[in-house]
């Protein structure tokens, strides 16, 4: 059985503990203490019996309130592929539609064809990788969710 509740400024060294492992590849770096320090209350952590079982830090952009922006999601190797992650996100769409926002965003690396294989299943939409998004030479690919459509504020396959 997995818990699900609003992640709190503590979860942090639980989670930045894990996530590296559980990617297989240093990420942590993308996941800075001051997102769960600043935007807790906006994202989720996941347990069961084995301890954290995954974690989402989402928020409501504050200069474009009608925007939520997903930045990362983690769940434990041995919890993927079970709805869990889905279930976190559509948690936050949830909530962001609750807050009035129309569309959530996400990005990811071009070369992470898991995580551009799983947003569009979610309904995202992706652009070609945009060049030097994230700086020189760190291009990035843009996921778009629109929430107007959405009858239950949930996320639809």
């Amino acid at each position: 059985m997995v818990g699900v509740r609003v992640a709190s400024p503590d979860d942090y060294d639980r989670v930045i503990a894990v996530v590296d492992e559980w990617f297989g590849r240093p990420v942590s770096s993308s996941l800075p203490r001051l997102f769960l320090d600043l935007f807790w209350a906006t994202s989720t952590v996941a347990d069961d019996d084995q301890g954290l079982a995954g974690f989402l830090v989402a928020f409501v952009s504050p200069s474009q309130p009608r925007l939520g922006y997903l930045h990362f999601v983690g769940i434990r190797p041995d919890r993927r592929r079970t709805g869990l992650a889905r279930t976190l996100y559509e948690g936050f769409a949830s909530y962001a539609q609750g807050q009035r926002c129309r569309e959530l965003r996400a990005i990811t690396a071009p070369g992470n064809r898991e995580s551009i294989r799983f947003h569009e299943h979610l309904g995202f939409t992706a652009t070609a990788p945009v060049a030097n998004f994230n700086g020189p030479g760190r291009a990035m690919v843009i996921f778009r969710r629109d929430l107007s459509g959405d009858l239950d504020g949930a996320l639809l396959p």
